[in-house]
């Protein structure tokens, strides 16, 4: 029997379910992002109107079900899963009931949108040992180092509580998954050691370092490295990392910039010798080009993938000595700056890192450098 002919199978084909959803999310806001994305974005149908019909919150189990005016809206708004709404992204999935075609991935990819759903396959990689305190934009900006992500789900108590310490991602790029594997596994991170490795039933059986691909609520304990994260290495780890410190708007005036560099050049040399700093710096945007819907729009995307590529929010110290660098991150990492939890890891010369740390230390003039410009 087709959807057509049964009024209910037909509604839940126009439905989706919008998971773990916050107080702040409301009705309206709801409805206003996805019609406004949408129509920004050319996504759907593109007839007269907005796409979104109407919009029920359920707050006490907090989830929200999103009615569109055509099912192709609903199988066009899939795309959007993982996009990030007020404080967090939005888990979109089809109704328990959904009687339609089932559509394992979006047929339109959103620039910059990570999908919450990580499929089974031999790509999907299990990341545990996080600290807790970590949202989902700060362990993606650690993931981040090595590749654009392409799903990425950090799983929480009864979906929207505190965090469980370990989440699942995949990159757009799977050449990177083993270099990105081999540099993350055993890492520290605050005062926990990272435990990485492929996570999927989609992997051959028997390969090293797979682990069970069970239910979340039943995911075995992870054991701790024996050995401390860059025990064999640690000598030459001279490079402190540090996420989740700076935001992009804080570097684009030149003079808040050169306070900012001083103040962190300040912090750091608490804990040893700085020989070199670097924060990389932001392009310059003429934001008048980001119409939305004419090309110019793209300009917008395109440096923000720039700015991620050159290494942009994060800050790189290096150390004259590996000891000022493991003092600075027992002192900093998990520490509040500017309200947000600093993220630090230790880095020796030759980490692979994205942008590689050959850039990111390339010889410049003694004065910060000044804003580079996209022209």
């Amino acid at each position: 029997m087709g959807i057509g002919s049964n009024p209910n199978l037909s509604r839940q084909s126009r439905r989706l379910y919008i998971g773990s959803i916050t107080p702040e999310v409301t009705e309206q806001n709801l409805a206003d992002f996805f019609n406004s994305k949408m129509i920004e974005m050319d996504i759907g149908t593109g007839g007269p109107g907005n796409p979104v019909l109407a919009v029920q919150c359920n707050y006490e189990k907090n989830y929200a079900f999103v009615e569109f005016r055509s099912a192709e809206d609903a199988t066009a708004a899939m795309a959007f899963d993982g996009i990030i709404f007020i404080n967090g992204p939005l888990k979109i999935r089809r109704p328990k009931d959904y009687g339609g075609i089932e559509i394992t991935a979006p047929s339109v990819h959103v620039p910059g949108v990570v999908s919450t759903n990580v499929p089974d396959s031999i790509n999907k990689v299990f990341v545990g040992g996080l600290p807790t305190y970590l949202n989902e934009e700060q362990v993606q900006e650690l993931l981040k180092s090595f590749g654009e992500l392409k799903a990425f789900n950090l799983v929480r108590e009864n979906g929207n509580g505190p965090s469980k310490g370990f989440a699942f991602f995949e990159y757009v790029d799977a050449s990177v998954t083993d270099v990105a594997i081999q540099s993350l596994n055993g890492m520290e991170l605050g005062d926990r050691y990272l435990v990485v490795q492929r996570a999927s039933v989609g992997a051959k059986p028997g390969t090293p370092g797979m682990i069970p691909n069970l239910p979340y609520d039943q995911f075995p304990e992870i054991p701790r490295p024996i050995m401390p994260a860059g025990e064999n290495n640690s000598a030459d780890a001279r490079i402190l990392l540090m996420l989740n410190m700076v935001t992009p708007d804080d570097l684009t005036n030149d003079d808040e910039y050169g306070d900012l560099y001083e103040d962190v050049k300040e912090e750091c040399s608490k804990y040893g010798a700085v020989e070199d700093l670097r924060i990389p710096r932001p392009v310059k945007k003429d934001k008048s080009k980001w119409a939305p819907g004419e090309p110019g729009h793209q300009t917008a995307i395109e440096a923000q993938r720039a700015d991620e590529a050159a290494g942009v929010g994060r800050v790189y110290v290096k150390y004259v000595d590996a000891e000022g660098a493991q003092t600075g991150l027992k002192a900093l990492a998990g520490r509040s700056f500017a309200g947000r939890s600093i993220i630090a890891t230790v880095l020796n010369e030759d980490s692979q890192t994205t942008p590689p740390l050959n850039l990111i230390f390339a010889p410049q003039p003694d004065a910060p450098p000044p804003l580079p410009s996209s022209d």
